[in-house]
């Protein structure tokens, strides 16, 4: 059983401030992923983690997503790089704190992009970390591309060009969030569950991120995954908050918190 689980920017960092890693959430976090693993030996994970306040800033300030072409954009885009290099450190850290068999992929080194589309990516090596046991790690970073000179890809656009070969059959995003809420921004009443057909429906209920994100918030990220859910079956993904102990650890078991994104 393969699962894809994103630990957002906000959860692990708070994308508030500047260079603010959240350590003692991230140690939670990886220990119980590691118990569930324990406890559902046959899980299999590949693990992401978005850029919070570590990458996100210097890639808005620079507008690297845009594209980079001038020396004070790639100035940026090597900044941007090293942030989220810096961030993948210190995560890997503390996976490796509780002995799970963490390796992280860095995108940059390996995915080439045309018009912010993936072309290239041999995702051999992460198909055999999975085989012989091992958790790849892969996050939002910046990508060479070769119409716009450079820009960066989320986790979730990472996750999207890796489902369509790995078939994941669940993906779960953390968040600080509890989910899709319906009353946004009161936030007293979550979506238990939308499916593809209801997308345009709920649409409303969506928002950008209220912090610096420069790929997007939470109606980009919903988006997205109903699509691959079109093209995935059965797939169902799983917006929710890893803030409360404990509840990553059910996800990854098999419960269904938050909002349920399913076809």
């Amino acid at each position: 059983m393969l699962l894809f689980v994103k630990l957002g920017g906000s959860l692990i960092t708070d994308k508030s401030r500047s260079h603010t890693f959240q350590k003692e959430t991230m140690q939670r976090l990886a220990a119980e992923i590691q118990t569930a693993r324990k406890q559902l030996p046959e899980l299999r994970l590949v693990l992401g983690h978005g850029s919070g306040s570590f990458g996100h800033i210097p890639a808005a300030k620079y507008h690297t997503r845009d594209g980079v072409h001038t020396q004070q954009e790639w100035a940026g885009f090597l900044e941007v790089w090293r942030e989220a290099r810096s961030l993948n450190d210190l995560v890997m850290e503390s996976l490796h704190a509780v002995n799970i068999p963490a390796i992280p992929f860095s995108p940059v080194a390996s995915v080439i992009s045309v018009n912010h589309q993936i072309q290239k990516w041999d995702i051999d090596p992460i198909q055999q970390a999975l085989q012989n046991g091992l958790v790849p790690v892969v996050y939002g970073d910046v990508i060479f591309d070769g119409s716009t000179g450079g820009t960066i890809f989320s986790t979730e656009e990472l996750f999207e060009y890796l489902a369509l070969s790995l078939k994941p059959s669940r993906i779960l995003l953390a968040g600080i969030e509890k989910g899709i809420y319906k009353d946004f921004p009161d936030t007293s009443e979550i979506i238990p569950e939308i499916r593809v057909d209801q997308f345009e429906e709920f649409k409303k209920h969506l928002s950008g991120s209220v912090n610096t994100d420069v790929t997007g918030g939470m109606l980009e990220k919903a988006a997205k995954m109903l699509d691959l859910i079109k093209k995935i079956s059965p797939l169902e993904v799983i917006i929710f908050s890893g803030a409360e102990p404990g509840i990553l650890q059910q996800a990854l078991l098999g419960a269904n918190p938050g909002t349920r994104l399913l076809m």
